[in-house]
């Protein structure tokens, strides 16, 4: 698929470069999350849910994937289907929304066969069977599932024969296909949130107001690792990968190659009990050492309340920084890669933190919102306590947004009262996506909002030239996934890698994009692919998105 566009680049611009509109009601979406209330506040409610962006009928426009919550057991109940009332609500799932193109979206959960009624709490897509379209795993309060995309719009549930229903009494989290030992099938990494069971429900009183309990009023709980078998099926390698030896409580994952050896590594943002960093050796087992990496903790060594995670190169050194959003009185923070995986904490001296402390922050994005060829971070807040005011006056239930445009250097000025209609609007956000929905060369933002209709941003930043770059695998896995990309243009490199799951609990971004300001001249693409082959592409013009095949390089 290929779009070339032209730009009329001397038109006046706005005071900000970066503009973002709200156009939900032009979208025709109609979905609505739950978290399943029931009065009880169990602590699950919290942290619903995430959502994907992701094209799963291959028309090349990218769709939408809410995840929902599911009624939860009432008071005295002695099962959770036991409550009559609860078998009388109307029951919810998760929702699929094809884009028809003009920001229209159109409604085909029930035909597709995604709309799952579980808790879906985390969702990545990827194509785990190679043979060319995306299939999509979800993290559940219970048991997760796995939907195998049919090629024909719609989807089939294999969890069972694949091995991967991981998660039965378990509360879900964020998720990703990654290849752990670079044999082109794709893996798969399920984080876990707290050791929550109806049974051990901790009731909280915040100045004698019922409150939610906390991630420390329970045990964290170990990861889950699965190995690609292929042939549609996976085994549990948790306890032989060391995976399973470690425990938090996680919230976002990412993959990304942090000692640039080829290898890709996870990281894991867990709430109050300190992250995750796996270091993998290339066989598939893998060392934690995040505490010896610098990004366990802040710079003064605490455990913070870690949300969304996401990783790209804040500073165009060629290196793969970590942000993190975090919870009320912690600003969001930035790990800087040093290089030889170490990271520094530059919060503070990046300026990343800018207006941040007020607001509980989930979904978490870097992307280049102008296309100057610097990105920018999105931050989606909200407060879990919806009654919150009772409680504290300082920080509000439904929050705006927050955008930082990078200044270059690294360095972020905090635009979110001048970046639009967009960031304004007030919610309780959850999960935050990014993708172009229009295919007109920008980056768009949709939010989960918690017990809310989402909000969709559309992205109408003054023109500026980019390039998307999207990569086929032939002895990689079939999305690239773990490939790292180069694009040399005007005298600098803009680097990132494939991945899926991101964010918190959620995923998008399966193509790459490079925002490259007002050149349009591109000298080469270098693609490194997780199985060792490099292809060097010349001179494509700016302003499309170009297809890679692994081995066709020039």
């Amino acid at each position: 698929m290929l779009w070339t566009l032209s730009f009329d680049l001397s038109a006046s611009e706005p005071a900000c470069p970066i503009q973002l509109r709200d156009v939900t009601k032009e979208t025709g979406i109609t979905f609505v999350h739950t978290d399943g209330s029931s009065g009880q506040r169990y602590i699950v409610e919290t942290v619903a849910s995430g959502l994907a962006l992701f094209d799963y009928d291959q028309d090349g426009d990218v769709d939408i994937y809410f995840l929902n919550g599911a009624p939860l057991r009432e008071r005295n109940a002695a099962a959770p289907d036991a409550s009559p009332s609860s078998r009388r609500r109307l029951q919810p799932g998760n929702s699929l929304w094809r884009n028809d193109g003009h920001w229209k979206f159109v409604n085909v959960t029930a035909p597709s066969g995604l709309g799952d009624t579980g808790y879906g709490l985390g969702v990545a897509t990827a194509d785990y069977d190679n043979d060319g379209d995306q299939d999509v795993y979800i993290s559940n309060f219970g048991p997760n599932k796995l939907y195998r995309n049919n090629g024909d719009g719609t989807f089939t549930d294999v969890t069972q024969k694949a091995g991967v229903a991981d998660g039965d009494g378990k509360i879900g989290a964020g998720v990703a296909f990654f290849d752990m030992d670079n044999d082109g099938d794709l893996d798969l990494f399920a984080a876990h949130y707290v050791d929550f069971t109806y049974e051990n429900h901790r009731a909280v009183r915040f100045n004698g107001h019922p409150a939610y309990a906390g991630p420390l009023d329970y045990k964290p709980t170990p990861f889950s690792l699965f190995r690609n078998n292929g042939q549609g099926t996976f085994t549990n390698v948790s306890a032989e990968s060391g995976v399973g030896q470690h425990k938090g409580a996680g919230m976002g994952v990412v993959c990304l190659d942090v000692e640039g050896d080829g290898d890709t590594d996870i990281f894991v943002g867990n709430d109050k009990s300190g992250n995750s960093l796996f270091i993998n050796d290339g066989k598939g087992r893998f060392k934690e050492t995040a505490g010896l990496a610098g990004v366990a903790y802040d710079s003064a060594g605490r455990a913070q309340g870690s949300m969304g995670v996401e990783c790209a190169d804040l500073d165009n050194d060629g290196l793969l920084d970590l942000l993190v959003s975090t919870y009320q009185q912690e600003p969001t923070t930035l790990f800087k890669n040093m290089g030889r995986g170490l990271f520094e904490d530059v919060t503070r001296s990046s300026r990343v933190g800018e207006g941040s402390l007020r607001y509980v922050k989930w979904g978490a994005g870097a992307a280049d919102l102008d296309n100057d060829g610097h990105r920018d971070v999105f931050i989606a807040c909200g407060h879990l306590h919806d009654n919150v005011h009772l409680f504290d006056n300082t920080t509000l239930y439904e929050c705006p947004s927050i955008v930082l445009r990078n200044t270059g250097g690294g360095k972020f000025s905090n635009v979110s009262d001048k970046a639009g209609d967009g960031p304004t609007v007030k919610r309780s956000a959850r999960g935050a996506a990014f993708d172009d929905l229009d295919n007109d060369g920008d980056i768009d933002v949709v939010i989960l909002n918690s017990r809310r209709e989402p909000t969709v941003l559309r992205n109408d930043s003054p023109p500026a030239h980019w390039l998307g770059v999207r990569l086929i695998g032939t002895r990689s896995n079939r999305d690239g996934i773990g490939a790292n990309v180069k694009l040399i243009a005007g005298g600098r490199s803009l680097v990132d890698e494939v991945r899926s799951g991101r964010g918190y609990q959620s995923d998008y971004g399966r193509g790459l994009h490079f925002g490259l300001g007002k050149g349009e001249k591109i000298d080469r693409i270098e693609v490194q692919w997780p199985g060792g082959q490099k292809d060097v592409i010349k001179g494509p013009p700016a302003n499309q998105v170009v297809t890679i095949k692994e081995g066709g390089g020039g």
